[in-house]
């Protein structure tokens, strides 16, 4: 019998690292458990998991994936001016994430950029947004599902 192999309807064991050009790991289980996930269940990117397919357990790889396959390409319409008098009793920094409630009161972080006595500049963009990344794994078990 054929080796089980990533695609879709299978459910993925694998430990997995998550790291930056400039070496910075995002993310990583190799020191915890394992991570578990159904392909489509949301767990991963769309982009991730197409990179694994055709993988068996036992398979190591070093990935490359661009911002297309990740996080997508910041969008500039994802960059607020809003006025300081919405920031009232803060004490505002680059790089400050802060948290809003949208319409539907889902939370909606958002980085702040800059700021001056009369507005402030918050990036909504997903913090990895336009970075390429390597996505190291180590494929531990796949099954039918």
């Amino acid at each position: 019998m054929a080796e089980q192999r990533i695609g879709n309807a299978t459910e993925v064991t694998l430990h997995f690292a998550l790291t930056l050009d400039n070496g910075d790991v995002v993310d990583s289980t190799f020191d915890k458990q394992p991570a578990t996930f159904r392909v489509g269940d949301g767990n991963l990117l769309p982009g991730f998991e197409q990179a694994l397919f055709g993988l068996k357990a036992g398979d190591k790889r070093t990935l490359d994936i661009p911002p297309e396959q990740g996080f997508g390409q910041p969008n500039p319409q994802n960059v607020q001016i809003m006025p300081r008098q919405q920031f009232e009793g803060m004490e505002l920094s680059e790089g400050l994430l802060v948290i809003f409630n949208d319409a539907a009161n889902t939370e909606l972080p958002g980085v702040v950029k800059q700021f001056d006595d009369r507005q402030v500049t918050v990036d909504f963009n997903h913090p990895l947004a336009g970075k390429s990344l390597e996505f190291r794994v180590e494929i531990i078990d796949v099954k039918a599902c």
